[in-house]
């Protein structure tokens, strides 16, 4: 059996760097890796769908070129091949960027293979025992794959899969109207595909406001993005190159079906029963507020623990078990400020409370909205979709939450994370002088209509 001070199953975004710590201070460490480096992120995420998303919103902008007075001259053409390529290069640039890295640290041992538990201190991982005091699990999820008629029979796509596509959709129906598949409606719509997006529930990105929900609906519909909400039976099947997709009733002939219908984790193949350690319901590591499990020496790090399914997320559990555990700190998942992005055109930004988990909370609440049609840089840019939006306490004067919705949201939207991570009042912001033209620079009109 070979002895380790720590194992890691799983090279996500906690994973790696925790690992990487571990044994930059001095600690043997062997990193267990299944497939490939830098998980979901790395290879089918964040870098390959956003390089995607670069490559959409360029086509994009290159149609609307007379409106800035620039004549391209010539029918617009999208060679899918150059489009998936180049996210691969990307990919295996920051893939092989972990590797070098990894490789060389004098400590860290990568082991590529299934790991499973035998024992809550031993895995076995190509028929080899390992064991060690600390295991961390960084596992990752994987796409769901609902039942309905005719699924299996039609070769349908994830959001694994369909970045290997190097040929353009004729018509792409997408089933699952949250954060993957308005991603990939858009997109692929850019491209130049017929799109049609179907969602069981009643609007999109269900976990935001109806406001927002309603403006994502209008600007995928803006272009050209057939949607369909409260979808309550699916059946499909196929002949030759089309695919029959039935969504209650009303028929699409279609080419290619994405499942965009959410992520579970990849905990039911690790052996956990025989190390004693607990799953909820779903299938997610339950953990405490230091990312500890229920067993004494085994954590759980990133989208299998249910506490968060982002990489930065996932890269905060690193941070705050290298502060315990390393640097004698008291770190605690409970005090991240919540925040995510969703990578749609203009982008949403997003931290803490919805206005709907504000206005339940008890508080006395108060709401700041101004449209993005009032920001310089929206209108400069010919982008004036999207509003922002801020939620405070009226008592406390603390920010709740916030949203935008428009161009660069994604990185204005740290302003308020900032601000809440400080826990700075928004009468100590409301006066700021920001620069100008800028997406943020209407933040302190924003927060002064809260008085």
């Amino acid at each position: 059996m070979q002895r380790y001070d720590a194992i890691f199953i799983g090279a996500g975004q906690a994973g790696p760097f925790l690992a990487a710590r571990m044994a930059e201070s001095g600690l043997n460490v062997a990193l267990i890796e299944r497939e490939f480096l830098g998980g979901t992120c790395v290879n089918t995420g964040c870098i390959p769908t956003k390089t995607l998303v670069a490559s959409a919103r360029t086509a994009h902008v290159a149609r609307r070129a007379d409106e800035f007075g620039v004549k391209i001259g010539k029918e617009l053409t999208v060679d899918m091949t150059v489009v998936r390529d180049r996210a691969h290069a990307v990919t295996m640039k920051v893939r092989n960027g972990l590797i070098e890295w990894l490789g060389n640290l004098k400590g860290l041992t990568i082991i590529y293979g299934h790991a499973k538990f035998t024992a809550a201190d031993t895995v076995v991982v190509n028929g080899e025992a390992l064991a060690a005091p600390r295991i961390f699990v960084n596992v990752g999820a994987r796409p769901i794959i609902p039942t309905f008629p005719g699924i299996k029979e039609i070769g349908y796509l994830t959001s694994t899969s369909i970045l290997d596509l190097d040929t353009l959709p004729r018509h792409l129906a997408i089933i699952g109207g949250s954060y993957i598949g308005l991603e990939f409606a858009q997109m692929y719509r850019r491209f130049g595909s017929e799109v049609t997006l179907i969602e069981r529930g009643p609007r999109l990105a269900p976990r935001e406001d109806d406001d927002v929900s309603i403006a994502i609906r209008d600007i995928l519909a803006g272009e050209g993005v057939a949607v369909h909400t409260d979808v309550s039976e699916i059946t499909c099947s196929s002949k030759g190159e089309h695919i029959l997709l039935n969504a209650d009733g009303v028929s699409h002939d279609v080419s290619h079906v994405l499942m965009a219908t959410g992520r579970r984790p990849n905990t039911d193949d690790l052996g956990l029963e025989a190390a004693g350690v607990e799953l909820d319901a779903r299938g997610y590591i339950p953990v405490n507020d230091r990312l500890e499990t229920n067993v004494p020496g085994i954590w759980a790090l990133g989208d299998c623990n249910g506490r968060g399914a982002f990489t930065h997320t996932s890269y905060n559990d690193f941070e705050i078990v290298a502060a315990n555990l390393l640097d004698a700190e008291d770190r605690k998942v409970s005090s991240r400020v919540p925040a995510y992005a969703l990578y749609i055109d203009p982008p949403l930004g997003r931290v803490g409370m919805t206005e709907r988990e504000a206005r339940a909370s008890g508080r006395k609440i108060l709401v700041s909205t101004r449209p993005m049609s009032r920001v310089a840089r929206a209108m400069e840019r010919g982008e004036t979709l999207g509003f922002m939006k801020v939620m405070a306490d009226a008592d406390t004067k603390e920010i709740l939450g916030a949203t935008i919705l428009g161009v660069e949201g994604d990185e204005a939207i740290h302003g308020f994370i900032d601000a809440m991570t400080a826990r700075t009042p928004f009468t100590d912001l409301q006066w700021a002088v920001p620069v100008h033209p800028t997406v943020s620079e209407l933040i302190p009109t924003l927060l002064r209509g809260l008085s």
